[in-house]
Parts: structure tokens; C-alpha cells; sequence
């Protein structure tokens, strides 16, 4: 493990024990706590270089205070355009923010958006409440609009500072004003999400260490056979699932342990954007609690549901949910895939400026119109049986689509990605294509059929007129 990792490793790791001792605090001790920790992590980690995550916050902090209104588009600009400066600051003279920085900057932006949003929804469902003098039935809005520290205590909260999960700011303030966090749920929980991590983590270090992925960008690799050119992708693609399994799952713990994301079940919570229905529970009855608010990661799921689309929805949870919520809808298309493939071209960039990014999220609607096409031409007309082993089929076909988009997140480079991609002839885009152009074919001969039989049905109604 490299030195960053280490520091990694070490924050999620303290930030466990740290969390139950927060349950004892007042609302006002833990904010200003919380506020106090996450600093400490970011000057220790960050230097000087937590002045960018600073700027960011105190910028969003004046358009909403300037124009509430257009904040939530104008905290996009302005966060999506400092990330730009963020990753390009060397080109200005200034030194190249540390790896800490960066995953601070990443989280402060959705945590910005959000908040802009937030506010907003405030002031409308205000101004709503005024005019037909009955409170909003909007779910999870904000009591007030949060002051400059509140605003600054929420972007700088230590749980998840760096590793997420992203959490709104009205999940913060729900956190900070729980009755009684101790009788909450904790230790349970929390073991239940973390038994499984050093089983992730010791696959980590095992396969990495037998299938690097600096042997991709030598010239002896190409001498290999085409079959472990092929099957060393699927090695990379499951190190890279067993490094984010275990932070995330970590991550997840950090947050069960302070109480932060815990909502009783009855509220439907979703990963993200926590309650949708509102919830009185019976006085009388015990009240069962989860914590579906901080979920960043389905492990099963990513790994066994069969769709490309579908396994976009478990894996970084909150982050789909962000995406879902505040680009998806503003999208200038309405095809499904090719919103789809803004909403990615949005997340490559949030992502970082490597051409890798933008060659794998690009190819994921590439696929997931190849799985429309499939799933209407041909596993529509199939039974039971054959639509079960259409079925089997997607889900290999969907983790090797998502084996090769690995290969571009992790190399980066536009040449390396191409030249692996080269190495197994680009076949996950030739099979996509493929599936397109036989969607296509097949949807237009049953277009064709559909009109024959049309017709034909008219012509016994004419014969059966005139006899």
C-alpha cells in the first residue's frame, strides 16, 4: 500500500472509536467538534492547499446569499469551473494541490450544489407556506436557512471529509439535533459493516500483488496470449471492487458509529438524499432504525444484479443519487441513453481531466443502449427458460463491459487505454455495437410483421365485406 492509502486507511480507521464518543455530546459541542476534527484532518493532510475547499465554500456561501434564486445553477458553475483551476493550478504558478485535497474538493462540490438546492427548495416552500397559509408537505426541507458557520461547519464535518459518503446538509442538521443519539443503534451496525472488510482487503493486497497494473503499460505484456491480455482486466476490475469495498464500507462505519444517516425505517430513506415520506412512529410500538442515508456501496449487487444501468445504482450510491437529482433532469436530451451520457460526461469530469475517465464513463451509454436493444428485439420474445439464460448472459456480459471500463479509470492515459483496449480488438464496443445493430434489424422486421399482418387482417375484412 502506498503512503497515501496508509493516511487513508489510518482517518477511516480512527474515525470509528471517535464517532461513539460524539454521541455524547450537546448539538452545539458536537457541531463546533466536528467542525474543529474535520479542520485538523484537512490542514494536516492538506497544508495550505485547503485554502481551494475555503474559497469554494465562502463563494457558494455569497451566490446564495446574493441571488438564491439561480444559486443552484450558479454553485455548479462555480464549483465545476474551480475544480477546473483546481486540477490546471500549476499552469498559474501555484503547486500542485496533494491527492487529500483533491478528495476534499470532490466532496465539497456535490456538499455545495446540494446545499444551494436545498436553500432554494427553503425559500420556495416559504414563500409557498405564506401565500396559502399551510405548512409545506415537502419531505426533509430545512427548518432555516443555515449561517456562515453552519454552512462551514457542514462543509468541514470530519465524518467523510475525505472518503465520503456524501450526505446532504439537512442529514448534518438532523445529526447534530438527535434527542438522544445514544439509545440510537451503533455497535451492531457497525460490526455488520465491517465484518466483511478484511476478507475485501486481503483480497486487495493478494490479487494486486499477483496481477499489477504497471504490467499493463509494459511491451512485454502484448507478447502474452490474447486470453490473459483479456482475463487481466477482470483481475484489475475486481482489485479496484475490493479496494472501494473495504473504504467504503469503512467509511459507512464511521458514519453509523457518530449516528449520522440514522432515520427510522418507516421513512423510506434513500442513500443520499435520506427521507421520503414523512414518518410519526407509534408511541407504543419500537421503533426499528437503518442507515440507507450513508449507504455508498451494495457489494452483492454491484456485483450480481444483470443491467449496466443497474449496477450504476449500487456502486457510490450517494454520488448516483446526487447525479440523479441535480444533472440527470437538467439534461438538454431526452433519449434515455444519451442522457445517460451527459449525466456521465458530467460525472468524468467531477472525476478529474485524464482522457481515461471520459473514454470509459462515455462507453457505459454505448452499452446501455445495446442493452435496450437486446432486451426489446430479443429477450422480449423470449420464454421463461430462454429469457433466464438471456439473463445470465447480460450479467456476464455487463461485468466484462465494466472489466474494460476499469481499464480506462485506472490507466488514465488516452494511449494506454487505447492500447489496451486494442490488445482484445475492442471487443466489449464491437459486441455493443453488434447488439445494437441486431436490435435494430430485429425491431424493424417486427415492425415489417406488424404491418403484414396489419394489412392482411384489413384484406379478409374487405373479402369478408364484399362475399
Amino acid at each position: 500500500m502506498s503512503p497515501d492509502e496508509l493516511v487513508y486507511l489510518g482517518i477511516l480507521a480512527a474515525s470509528i472509536p471517535v464517532g461513539f464518543l460524539f454521541r455524547y455530546l450537546s448539538p452545539p459541542v458536537k457541531q463546533g467538534a466536528a467542525l474543529l476534527l474535520g479542520l485538523i484532518i484537512s490542514i494536516a493532510t492538506c497544508g495550505l492547499h485547503t485554502l481551494h475547499s475555503l474559497c469554494t465554500v465562502l463563494g457558494t456561501w455569497l451566490i446564495i446569499k446574493i441571488n438564491w434564486r439561480s444559486a443552484p445553477a450558479l454553485s455548479l458553475g462555480w464549483t465545476f469551473l474551480y475544480l477546473l483551476f483546481f486540477r490546471l493550478v500549476t499552469w498559474f504558478g501555484l503547486p500542485q494541490p496533494t491527492p487529500f485535497a483533491n478528495a476534499i474538493q470532490l466532496l465539497l462540490t456535490l456538499k455545495m450544489v446540494s446545499l444551494a438546492n436545498e436553500i432554494q427548495s427553503y425559500h420556495l416552500e416559504k414563500k409557498k407556506e405564506v401565500s396559502a397559509f399551510t405548512k409545506s408537505p415537502v419531505v426533509g426541507g430545512l427548518s432555516h436557512e443555515p449561517s456562515l458557520y453552519d454552512v462551514i461547519s457542514y462543509s468541514y464535518c470530519y465524518v467523510g471529509i475525505m472518503t465520503g459518503p456524501f450526505f446532504r446538509y439537512q442529514t448534518y442538521a438532523d445529526w447534530l439535533q438527535q434527542s438522544n443519539p445514544l439509545s440510537l443503534p451503533g455497535k451492531e451496525p457497525c460490526l455488520q459493516r465491517l465484518k466483511m472488510v478484511p476478507v475485501y482487503g486481503a483480497l486487495f493486497i493478494a490479487v494486486n500483488s499477483v496481477f499489477p497494473l504497471s504490467c499493463v503499460r509494459t511491451d512485454e505484456f502484448l507478447e502474452h496470449n490474447y486470453f490473459y491480455r483479456f482475463l487481466y482486466m477482470v483481475a484489475i476490475f475486481f482489485v479496484f471492487r475490493m479496494r472501494f469495498y473495504s473504504a467504503w464500507c469503512g467509511a459507512e462505519a464511521g458514519c453509523i458509529s457518530a449516528g449520522l444517516g440514522c432515520y427510522p425505517q418507516g421513512a423510506l430513506s434513500k442513500p443520499g438524499g435520506g427521507p421520503t415520506v414523512k414518518y410519526s412512529p407509534d408511541p407504543n410500538a419500537a421503533v426499528e432504525y437503518d442507515f440507507k442515508t450513508i449507504q455508498n456501496i451494495d457489494c452483492y449487487n454491484t456485483d450480481f444484479c444483470v443491467k449496466v444501468r443497474h449496477g450504476m445504482r449500487y456502486w457510490n450510491m450517494t454520488v448516483q443519487w446526487w447525479l440523479h437529482h441535480y444533472i440527470y433532469p437538467n439534461t438538454p436530451f431526452r433519449a434515455y441513453a444519451l442522457r445517460a451520457g451527459w449525466t456521465m460526461l458530467i460525472s468524468a469530469y467531477w472525476h478529474g481531466l485524464h482522457a481515461g475517465y471520459y473514454l470509459s464513463f462515455l462507453t457505459i451509454p454505448l452499452c446501455i443502449a445495446a442493452e435496450l436493444a437486446m432486451e426489446a428485439s430479443v429477450r422480449a420474445r423470449l420464454g421463461p427458460m430462454g429469457q433466464n439464460i438471456f439473463d445470465w448472459i447480460h450479467w456476464f456480459l455487463k461485468m466484462r463491459a465494466y472489466d474494460c471500463m476499469c481499464m480506462g479509470f485506472v490507466l488514465l492515459k488516452a494511449s494506454d487505454t487505447i492500447n489496451y483496449w486494442s490488445s482484445i480488438y475492442f471487443i466489449i464496443h464491437i459486441i455493443a455495437v453488434v447488439c445494437i445493430g441486431v436490435g435494430q434489424m430485429m425491431k424493424g422486421g417486427k415492425k415489417r410483421e406488424r404491418r403484414e399482418r396489419g394489412e392482411g387482417e384489413k384484406e379478409d375484412v374487405v373479402r369478408e365485406k364484399t362475399e
